[in-house]
């Protein structure tokens, strides 16, 4: 199968939470994928077979009513305006290609990225979780939140949750 293939094929596969986050093989498997998980997939694909200038990156966006509708009653009752939420895509010869869902999620956030960084596949479980709840610690600090972490991760939670219906 070619790449452009196989991108695709991920494209169109239903989001949702793999049962193990460290086998980036179950997407196929399983038929369906996150951003971590699809992307974690593709990249490992790209490496093992030589396809180069394929790049893994988590972006820290600003999750907002405008970006993500479905959550604007719930930030609106939380008296919250955004939450910097972490967001797995690729960059192909540095053009960002995001197969989360059929129509790419990153140009809905592209210009509500704070902050991002280039990762390798492995990095999608665990790093992506701690680097994602240091970026928030920091965020709420720095922007004198009246909610604390575990407020904030909670509404998240919430968030995360009310897209996966």
């Amino acid at each position: 199968m070619e790449f452009k293939e196989l991108i695709d094929k991920v494209k169109n596969l239903p989001y949702g939470r793999n049962a193990n986050r460290y086998d980036f093989s179950l997407v196929l498997s399983e038929n369906k994928g996150t951003c971590s998980s699809k992307h974690a997939f593709l990249k490992d694909f790209a490496d093992k077979n030589e396809i180069e200038n394929v790049k893994l990156y988590i972006g820290i966006f600003k999750m907002n009513e405008a970006n993500t509708p479905k959550l604007g009653d719930l930030l609106l009752r939380n008296n919250i305006e955004y939450i910097p939420e972490a967001h797995c895509y690729l960059k192909i010869n540095q053009i960002p290609v995001d197969v989360t869902t059929s129509d790419s999620f990153y140009d809905k956030i592209k210009q509500n990225i704070m902050e991002e960084i280039e990762i390798i596949p492995n990095q999608v479980s665990d790093f992506k979780v701690e680097y994602h709840k240091a970026f928030l610690k920091k965020w709420i600090i720095e922007t004198n939140q009246n909610n604390t972490f575990e407020e904030i991760w909670e509404i998240r939670e919430q968030c995360i949750e009310k897209l996966s219906i």
